[in-house]
C-alpha cells in the first residue's frame, strides 16, 4: 500500500481489527519511509452480474427492479413484508451464485415465478400474464391449471 503522505511505495501493518459486524476488516499502518501512521478499510466487493435483455442491451442488476414486480404483483395480496423482502434476497442469492459476469432476463424472470408460486398463487398468476404475454382467456386458464394441479394431487392422496 502506497503511503498517502509521502508515496512511498512500502508500508508495514501495524494493527488489524474486524468491524463489529464482520463485513470490514480496519488496517493500521505505517509508513516505512516517513514514519507516519493512516488507516485503510478492507470490504468484500460483490459484482452482480449484467443483465441481458430481451433485445440484447445490458444493463446493471438492480434489486430495486425486483422488489417493484414483487409489488406489482402482490398487489393487495396478503403476503408480509418479511416473506417478500426474503424472496428478493433469494433471487439476489441465485443470481449471484450463478458466477457469471451477465445473466439473461428470462433467467430473472424464471426465479421470481418460482419465488411468487411459493409465496402466493394469485401473485404468479399476475406476474405470469405480463411475463409470458398471455394473450388470451386460455393461456390464463393453462397457467390456473398448471398452478391448481399439485393440489389436486394432494387431495387424491388424503
Amino acid at each position: 500500500m502506497k503511503c498517502p503522505f509521502c508515496k512511498h511505495p512500502d508500508t508495514q501493518v501495524v494493527d488489524t481489527r474486524e468491524s463489529e459486524e464482520g463485513d470490514s476488516v480496519r488496517r493500521r499502518r505505517r509508513c516505512l519511509s516517513c514514519e507516519k501512521r493512516f488507516t485503510t478499510y478492507e470490504t468484500v466487493e460483490m459484482r452482480m452480474p449484467q443483465v441481458v435483455k430481451q433485445n440484447g442491451m445490458r444493463s446493471e442488476f438492480d434489486a430495486e427492479k425486483l422488489r417493484t414486480s414483487f409489488s406489482r404483483a402482490l398487489h393487495k395480496r396478503p403476503v408480509s413484508t418479511e416473506l417478500v423482502d426474503a424472496a428478493i434476497d433469494h433471487v439476489t442469492q441465485k443470481v449471484f451464485a450463478f458466477g457469471e459476469r451477465e445473466i439473461g432476463s428470462r433467467q430473472i424472470g424464471e426465479l421470481v415465478m418460482k419465488e411468487l408460486l411459493k409465496l402466493d398463487k394469485v401473485a404468479y398468476i399476475r406476474f405470469a400474464s405480463v411475463y409470458k404475454s398471455f394473450q388470451d382467456v386460455g393461456d390464463f386458464s393453462d397457467a390456473i391449471d398448471a398452478v391448481s394441479r399439485p393440489r389436486a394431487r394432494r387431495s387424491k392422496t388424503d
